[in-house]
């Protein structure tokens, strides 16, 4: 690296090179499997995964970044990219080759190949949390990244996807998601049954977002706001953690405020049965004009925020 941060390699300047060929194939999940490593796009997904990257440096942990390429037309327009990856490879590249490398038709002049993290969610759960998204069987890369983002604005503890969902480290998925899945641990693979064992362990409360579910969005916010009410006007602050001895807190169902897993289906079939049956409760988002149904990724988004807003303190 120079002083200002550019790279002092020269410049890669040919789309057939080895070193180019494999960037690009970990578009491909055996290549990802084999190196443990995926691609960042643009420069959203690649200034999040710098900031990452240097935040766990800060902490003393993992590495996010392996490598960095991008033009220079790209480090003349957005210069603190460069000084975000400093004492990383940085590699200036040709227009051609970040195109050969890329997934996209125009990568926006940078890349990053970063590792593969892989969090526990029994650190997580060590860690107190009290707001996961869970996605079940979640299969189309769109989807599963804007539940992931709309758990990170939710500011969720975590999103899992269980076996046969989404490889969320694939392009499309990394490029849906804007940044965020570097922003909370996103814990794949899991077996569905072992991980209700494990949030039921820590009193976990599972919710089914479920169209036919007996429990109403709506209500189950409006029951969390009374409750609200009901505490700060008995002195006991905000009821977050609160539970009413006496049952006289508004509401018999889930409440919102407890720590809760929010469980997404597959985009056909929704949950199955024996994710249904798992479930604590099933809650349905009310539909007030004619859709049928909700998106997944929109329920999902709906679902979160509610959570979110009645654990607010």
């Amino acid at each position: 690296m120079s002083i200002d941060g550019r790279p002092q390699a020269p410049l890669l300047s040919n789309p057939r090179a080895d070193r180019v060929k494999e960037v690009a194939r970990l578009a491909g999940r055996p290549s990802r499997l084999k190196t443990g490593t995926f691609l960042a796009e643009g420069p959203q997904a690649v200034r999040e995964a710098l900031s990452a990257h240097r935040a766990a440096a800060a902490a003393g942990g993992p590495a996010v970044v392996a490598q960095v390429y991008a033009t220079g037309a790209c480090l003349d327009r957005l210069p603190e990219l460069a000084d975000l990856a400093r004492g990383l490879p940085l590699r200036l590249a040709t227009d051609e080759v970040l195109a050969a490398m890329a997934d996209t038709v125009n990568p926006q002049g940078i890349v990053a190949v970063c590792h593969i993290p892989s969090p526990r969610l029994e650190d997580v759960l060590d860690a107190g949390a009290r707001l996961i998204a869970v996605l079940c069987e979640v299969r189309d890369p769109g989807n599963a990244g804007t539940i992931l983002r709309a758990a990170d604005s939710a500011g969720a503890d975590a999103v899992v996807l269980t076996r046969s969902s989404v490889d969320i480290h694939n392009p499309k998925a990394v490029r849906s998601t804007a940044g965020s899945l570097f922003h909370l641990p996103v814990i794949t693979g899991q077996d569905f049954d072992v991980l209700v064992g494990q949030l039921r362990e820590r009193g976990i409360t599972l919710l089914a977002a479920d169209g036919y579910g007996s429990a109403d969005l709506d209500v189950l916010q409006d029951e969390a706001a009374l409750r609200r009410l009901a505490f700060r006007d008995a002195g006991t602050g905000s009821g977050m953690d609160a539970i009413d001895p006496a049952g006289e807190a508004p509401g018999s169902g889930p409440r919102l405020e407890a720590a809760t897993a929010w469980l997404f289906g597959n985009e056909a079939q929704g949950l199955s049965d024996a994710e249904l049956a798992a479930a604590d409760h099933r809650v349905a988002v009310p539909i007030y004009g004619e859709a049928e149904s909700l998106n997944v990724g929109t329920a999902a988004t709906v679902c979160l925020y509610a959570s979110a807003r009645a654990q607010r303190r």
